[in-house]
């Protein structure tokens, strides 16, 4: 049974496939002479489906649900440059993996804290009682992690003035906390987490590494030496690092200006990056400004991430062309 869930890993949901693909697929990854019995009992295990006639072939829609004591699962972290199809992959890979969980930037999730306020029960009643009109919203919004919890602020729609702008400060990003106690807080919620099944967007590498880099102002020797860290916290650990790779820096980010712009041409992205990236500690140290600005520093993480990817997580990382690369690659 587990040699044939492992052949019915390699089918893509919702894609068909002729006789002919599947046989291929059945040699690629089983050394046993008789194929065609093999496809007969991955359909009789309702693993595969399959016209009358036998023309055309699809992976059942259920079948991880059914055989999944027999799945090794593992844990995704999807990373990559601003623009390089994070979000296209991580929809891609949950239509592939329908029995994983997903998390979203802006999302709770058990390791990352992006776009969220982490707040104590002082300051959690505090926020309650400023926006007394948004309370049941706040409540829906948050999760009791016991001694903090977790206001997945972003996703609260609102017209009150100034709502979003006060939750910010709750952040541990953008230099609101100082280095000791961001790194704990990072470290300690990586040491708890100890999941199978679960694909992340920009957990691993993207918002801790922008923090450091630009308001903590850390160096790369200092930045590899905190993954080294990590590294050890994660032992025993499954996980994989997919990592989107971005050829040509500047012909992305236009890429990204012309996609995140409204229907009369106003960029929604670009202004509020930029404005990010100038108000930064590193940014002003570096008078960073305007795209030349933002490639020099984007150029420095991809370099300091495939640094990370190289000498930390080489067994864990699987490196991609961004927007043109095969599911079955990971």
């Amino acid at each position: 049974m587990i040699a044939l869930v492992r052949i019915a890993e390699c089918f893509e949901n919702g894609k068909k496939y002729s006789e002919k693909e599947v046989n291929e697929i059945i040699k690629s990854k089983i050394a046993f002479s008789d194929i065609e019995l093999i496809r007969r009992e991955m359909f009789q295990y309702k693993m595969l489906g399959r016209l009358r006639d036998g023309s055309e072939y699809w992976a059942e829609p259920e079948w991880r649900k059914i055989y999944g004591e027999y799945l090794g699962k593992t844990n995704y972290f999807i990373e990559g440059l601003q623009g390089a199809g994070k979000s296209t992959l991580l929809q891609r890979l949950s239509e592939k993996y329908q029995d994983y969980e997903v998390f979203r930037e802006g999302d709770y999730s058990p390791v990352e804290l992006a776009w969220c306020a982490y707040v104590t029960e002082e300051q959690y009643a505090g926020v309650l009682s400023r926006y007394e009109s948004l309370k049941n919203e706040i409540v829906k919004k948050t999760v009791d992690e016991g001694e903090h919890r977790v206001i997945c602020y972003t996703q609260i729609l609102t017209d009150v003035q100034g709502f979003h702008k006060d939750l910010e400060q709750y952040e541990i990003y953008n230099g609101n906390l100082n280095r000791e106690t961001f790194e704990h807080i990072v470290l300690s919620r990586f040491q708890k987490w100890n999941e199978t099944g679960q694909i992340f967007e920009c957990s691993i590498f993207q918002n801790i590494i922008e923090n450091q880099l630009l308001y903590l102002m850390m160096t790369d020797d200092e930045i590899l030496d905190f993954y080294k860290r990590l590294k050890t916290v994660l032992s025993g650990k499954p996980f994989q690092i997919i990592y989107l790779d971005v050829d040509d820096i500047r012909e992305g980010i236009e890429i990204i200006r012309r996609e995140r712009s409204d229907d009369k041409g106003n960029e929604l992205w670009f202004p509020l990056m930029m404005k990010y990236l100038e108000e930064s500690p590193y940014g002003k140290k570096n008078s960073l400004c305007d795209m030349d600005g933002l490639v020099a520093h984007l150029e420095r993480r991809k370099a300091l991430e495939h640094r990370i990817m190289n000498e930390v997580f080489r067994e864990e990382s699987v490196i991609l062309k961004a927007k043109n690369y095969n599911l079955d690659e990971i």
